[in-house]
C-alpha cells in the first residue's frame, strides 16, 4: 500500500453501533483497530466525523480511510528465533523463557518484537507500532509457542480467531501437591489484585476466566497437569491453579520459589488455529525444553 487506503460500507439495519458494524463487516480489521481509526479521525459517517459508540441508521454511508502502518519506535533487533513454522502471513514461534514478547517498563528492547521486526521488517506497524504483528502474548517466563501475524489482514483474521476463543491452547503445568481429580474446569473471575498492582487476582469484580484441565502425571508431592484455558486472562493458569491450592512449581508470585527451578514450570505446549489463507485448520507442538525436562525428571 503506497498511500491511504479506502472503504466505504451502507448500513443495512438501524441500531448497530459504528465500532462493531465495521468489525463485523470487514475481515481487515479488529474492532481495537477501527476503534484507533475512529479515534484518530479516519471513520466518517455521512461525511461527518463520528464516535465509536454512534448508533448507524439503514442507508447510512461509513467511509474508512486506513493510513499507511506507522514507523514503528522499536529498533529491529536481530536474535535467534526457533521459528516451528513460516509462510506468506504469519510465524509460530517457540518462545524461550526468559524473553519478553513486546516492549513494556523495565523492558524497552531485547524482546521477541525486537527480534521478528529485524526478521520480518515489512512488520513495521502491523497491529501497532510497539507490537508488530503480536496477536497474543506468554509471560516473559512461560516457554511455548506463539503465533506472529505479517501483515494487518493476517492480524485480524488470526486476532478474531482468539476473540471468538476458536484457538486451541495446551499448556503443561506442574503443580504442588496431588491434585485429587483426573479432570476439572477452573471458572473464576479474574482481575488486579486489590492490594498489589502487579499480581492478578480471582475477584468478584473481574473479567469471566475459564480453565480447564486434566492430570497428567501424579508425583509424591508434585502433579503435571495439561491445562486448556478458552479465555485469555493474564497470568490465568497461574491464578487458576494457585486459587484452588495448586500453584505451579517455581511460582514465586502465586506460590513459593522451587530451587533449583529458575522459573515457573508452564510451557505453552500446542497452538491450533486456522491459516488466514486457506482457512485450513492447523496444530503445533513443542516438546518440554530441557530446564523443564531436567526438573521433572528429579521428581521420578
Amino acid at each position: 500500500m503506497t498511500g491511504d487506503d479506502v472503504l466505504d460500507f451502507t448500513a443495512q439495519a438501524d441500531g448497530d453501533r459504528l465500532d462493531t458494524f465495521l468489525a463485523a463487516h470487514s475481515d481487515r480489521l479488529t474492532r481495537s483497530r477501527v476503534q484507533r481509526l475512529i479515534a484518530d479521525g479516519h471513520v466518517t459517517v455521512d461525511g461527518l466525523a463520528a464516535k465509536a459508540s454512534t448508533r448507524l441508521r439503514a442507508g447510512q454511508r461509513v467511509h474508512v480511510t486506513i493510513p499507511p502502518p506507522e514507523p514503528s519506535r522499536l529498533v529491529p533487533q536481530p536474535m535467534p528465533l526457533d521459528v516451528v513454522y513460516e509462510d506468506q502471513d504469519l510465524m509460530v514461534i517457540d518462545k524461550p523463557a526468559g524473553l519478553t514478547v513486546h516492549p513494556a517498563p523495565g523492558h524497552r528492547d531485547q524482546t521477541l518484537a525486537n527480534a521478528v521486526l529485524a526478521h520480518v521488517p515489512s512488520l513495521e506497524g502491523v497491529g501497532g507500532s510497539l507490537r508488530p504483528g503480536i496477536v497474543h502474548r506468554l509471560d516473559k517466563d512461560t516457554s511455548g509457542l506463539l503465533v506472529v501475524a505479517k501483515n494487518e489482514a493476517a492480524h485480524a483474521h488470526l486476532a478474531a480467531q482468539f476473540k471468538e476463543r476458536r484457538v486451541t491452547k495446551a499448556y503443561l503445568a506442574l503443580v504442588h501437591g496431588r491434585v485429587s481429580q483426573s479432570e476439572a474446569t477452573i471458572e473464576a473471575p479474574i482481575g488486579r489484585h486489590p492490594r498489589n498492582r502487579k499480581r492478578m487476582a480471582v475477584v468478584d469484580n473481574g473479567r469471566q476466566a475459564t480453565t480447564p484441565y486434566t492430570v497428567v502425571t501424579l508425583f509424591e508431592h508434585h502433579t503435571l497437569v495439561e491445562a486448556r484455558p478458552t479465555t485469555g486472562r493474564t497470568h490465568q493458569i497461574r491464578v487458576h491453579l494457585a486459587s484452588v491450592g495448586h500453584p505451579l512449581a517455581g511460582d514465586a508470585t502465586y506460590g513459593k520459589a522451587d530451587p533449583p527451578l529458575e522459573r515457573h514450570f508452564l510451557h505453552a505446549s500446542l497452538l491450533g488455529f486456522r491459516l488466514p489463507s486457506s482457512d485450513e485448520y492447523v496444530e503445533h507442538r513443542s516438546e518440554l525444553p530441557s530446564d523443564l525436562r531436567a526438573f521433572l525428571d528429579s521428581l521420578k
